[in-house]
């Protein structure tokens, strides 16, 4: 395992590693990602998924964590400074750690009789990350997210993730109007408006969950698509954060399935 040393801010290969981390456009250019965190690069690794590169510092490269990477890593390690990573690091992780990957090529079609998660225009890293990572548990494994949602594969999201992405179909800047009308199977949005308790449908058969704006919620176009279901709540708040309501659905059709 080759460890490099790389001191200047100006090198090629970090300013490379910050675009990927902050621009979209260029991750999409580059065709790769960065994935921040130990646990996220061991998940990657356990999917016998390649590592392109990983950049830490000198302390964190004597982590135990480290030894079960480098067992499965043969590539280069590049040491940077303490302040340079937390420069380039945007999400606090207590272990340095930046991997460069591949975004995986997914030729997979969109199954229409499957168990969907649909994301229409939810704009938060972690609440998109929190979703996948409810969806991934409660067995959904298609997800599709319409333009204007957070990029499912910037590190932000990757990290709130925590590795469901690994497991899962995605399919990004998706019209809605054109994938809804082929489904084959109930289609439920969450709304407060107009919609009946979540607790009194059939969840035991596949269906497609829609989620909306942090905001506005989910659009007309979806509500006049599908059947709004809402979480009662006795305590009397306005609504749920999107994360949170997505997992009550999820988790409420899991039960029904027992």
């Amino acid at each position: 395992m080759p460890t490099i040393f790389l001191e200047s801010k100006d090198n090629p290969k970090i300013k490379h590693l910050r675009g990927l981390i902050e621009q979209n456009s260029y991750r999409k250019k580059q065709g790769q990602t960065v994935l921040e965190g130990t646990h996220l690069c061991l998940a990657w690794l356990h999917e016998n998924k390649k590592i392109n590169s990983i950049f830490t510092t000198e302390h964190a490269l004597s982590h135990p964590d480290y030894e079960r990477i480098l067992a499965k890593y043969t590539g280069a390690v590049f040491v940077i400074s303490e302040s340079l990573y937390k420069d380039l690091s945007t999400l606090g992780t207590s272990l340095a750690c930046l991997a460069i990957v591949d975004l995986p090529s997914s030729s997979q079609t969109l199954d229409f009789k499957a168990d969907t998660l649909i994301l229409e225009n939810v704009q938060d890293p972690g609440n998109v990350g929190t979703l996948l990572r409810s969806a991934a548990a409660a067995g959904i494994e298609q997800i599709i997210c319409t333009k204007g949602s957070a990029s499912l594969w910037s590190p932000r999201v990757l990290r709130a993730g925590m590795g469901a992405h690994f497991s899962l179909q995605t399919f990004e800047n998706v019209t809605l109007e054109e994938v809804l009308p082929q489904f084959q199977i109930p289609v439920y949005v969450t709304s407060s408006h107009h919609a009946e308790s979540l607790y009194s449908k059939n969840l035991r058969k596949a269906c497609v969950w829609i989620l909306g704006n942090e905001g506005q919620g989910v659009s007309d176009y979806a509500l006049q698509h599908a059947q709004a279901v809402s979480i009662p709540q006795p305590g009397g708040q306005e609504s749920l954060n999107v994360a949170i309501a997505g997992s009550i659905c999820f988790f409420e059709m899991v039960r029904q399935r027992l």
